[in-house]
């Protein structure tokens, strides 16, 4: 029996059933599952395919209950389980395509999503009791129930009137003396100082720095400047410093 099983599962055993398959010597489809379910045009196939899926769920889902399984193994479980639930959607979609029952109306699914996080993922039995999915369902269920996750209420913000109590148009900026003529006449004699210094600033190349300021080496100004080498001032410095690393090495 278990020389049968090696056989089923060996590399060169599949190359041959593939080969008959293209020669048509025998259906593969009666015992694989077709990838491109968008290309089956066989009502009773799909039909067929939809319950087999059905069946690898229900026995993934009995098994995720074990409790000898380790964390790693139920997020494999549970991985399978939700790409073995997209497979069925799909395949109730192409049923549905070809004039079959519509089973997307009637169906539903044990597993649960994270509140909040979107559908799609869904957790099963013993996942939703993993590390960090507990805390996660905990915390959404207890925001529903308006209770914080260690115990008490909690108001939501829109809720909490005592946060807009105090609240009037001078928050906002919209207050009576908000723009007063002194106020106004402030900031124009400031804007128009500002203006000034920028403009003086700009029209002559040889300004003052200002109080304080200490130049750095090269600086225009300092009499010294920046001196840029030329390229063949640089390859002869890195020349030089071959040679040396050169005569470094023989002594």
């Amino acid at each position: 029996m278990a020389r049968n099983q090696e056989k089923a599962q060996s590399m060169l055993f599949r190359f041959r059933e593939s080969q008959a398959a293209d020669l048509g010597i025998i259906d593969a489809s009666r015992t694989r599952r077709p990838k491109v379910i968008s290309e089956q045009t066989n009502l009773q196939s799909c039909e067929k395919w939809r319950g087999q899926v059905l069946k690898e769920v229900s026995r993934k889902v009995t098994k995720i209950q074990d409790l000898g399984l380790s964390d790693y193994q139920i997020r494999d479980l549970n991985d399978e389980i939700n790409k073995l639930m997209r497979e069925k959607h799909m395949w109730e979609v192409q049923i549905r395509n070809l004039g079959g029952p519509n089973y997307t109306l009637a169906s539903k699914s044990s597993g649960e999503n994270i509140p909040g996080a979107g559908k799609g993922y869904r957790y099963y039995g013993r996942a939703r009791e993993l590390p960090g999915v507990k805390e996660l369902f905990d915390a959404a269920r207890a925001k529903g129930s308006g209770q914080k996750p260690g115990g008490g209420d909690e108001k939501s913000l829109e809720d909490r009137d005592d946060l807009r109590k105090d609240v009037d148009a001078a928050y906002y900026g919209y207050g009576p003396d908000e723009e007063d003529d002194t106020l106004l006449a402030y900031e124009a004699a400031r804007e128009a100082d500002a203006q000034a210094r920028l403009a003086a600033s700009t029209s002559t190349t040889s300004a003052k720095p200002p109080p304080g300021w200490e130049p750095l080496p090269g600086d225009i100004g300092d009499g010294q400047g920046w001196h840029l080498p030329t390229v063949e001032e640089v390859q002869q410095e890195l020349l030089e410093r071959r040679k040396r690393r050169i005569l470094e090495q023989l002594v």
